[in-house]
């Protein structure tokens, strides 16, 4: 059984304030993702004892980056998906073990007036091209914060969210063709009516007290090996970002 965890901690210095190391001690992963850590390479005094460290950090400071912690050490180890107009954000890590791939993925968000929805579309096809390749190969577990909203299901208000950025109707159906393509979406297979499972709340109208949330953090599995899902959870009552984290226990 290997025990996952991915986290958008909204730059990580911030969450070390905030019981970071606490959760990691507690959790126990035997591999935690990272998104949205905001720190370049020296920025910060974190190596904990046991784990193989791996960062990707944006060139522009104070932005996007991802994080990977592992006790078990990767076959390799790769950085973005080797397109050079999105692998200057530091918002993909790739690990190669034995039985699968693990990508950590920190998906760009369209912004406000959805300025970016268009380089959006072309990442995201570009992603699933990517995935597909590695899936190829063997198994692919992606876990991180996909920017996106499912289904209505998937967040607390969809009718007023609907043209909003992460429930466009561009990017759901951006979402149903990367599934589709051989990806299973790990919470909604073993949950598949839940209902109020959210992993971001905004900071405004104090959105996580009411619960009002979003569920765009992921782990996706290779169809082929969803067999293999023992457990998805969200660890809601776990603060210091306006994510949660979320997990995953799989046996290869």
């Amino acid at each position: 059984m290997v025990k996952l965890v991915s986290w958008n901690v909204n730059g990580l210095r911030a969450t070390m304030g905030k019981g970071f190391e606490d959760f990691f001690n507690s959790v126990d992963a035997d591999m935690l993702c990272l998104q949205e850590t905001k720190l370049q390479e020296g920025q910060i005094d974190f190596a904990p004892e046991g784990y193989h460290c791996y960062w990707n950090s944006a060139v522009k400071k104070g932005y996007s980056g991802t994080a990977v912690f592992t006790k078990i050490k990767p076959l390799s180890v790769t950085y973005g998906m080797g397109i050079e107009e999105h692998d200057l954000e530091g918002r993909i890590i790739t690990a190669e073990f034995d039985d699968f791939y693990l990508v950590n993925v920190y998906t760009p968000n369209s912004k406000r007036e959805l300025e970016r929805l268009d380089y959006r579309m072309v990442w995201e096809n570009d992603f699933r091209n990517y995935l597909l390749k590695l899936n190829e190969k063997k198994p692919v577990v992606t876990c991180g914060d996909l920017n996106v909203a499912h289904k209505e299901i998937d967040l607390k208000n969809p009718k007023t969210n609907r043209r909003n950025a992460g429930f466009t109707d561009e990017e759901r159906d951006k979402m149903t063709a990367l599934l589709s393509a051989g990806f299973t979406d790990s919470f909604r297979h073993l949950y598949p009516d839940l209902e109020g499972a959210y992993s971001w709340w905004s900071y405004m109208r104090n959105a996580r007290a009411n619960n009002a949330g979003w569920r765009i953090d992921y782990f996706l599995v290779s169809t082929k090996a969803q067999n293999k899902i023992k457990e998805a959870v969200i660890y809601a009552d776990v603060f210091g970002s306006d994510h949660c984290p979320v997990g995953l226990n799989i046996e290869f």
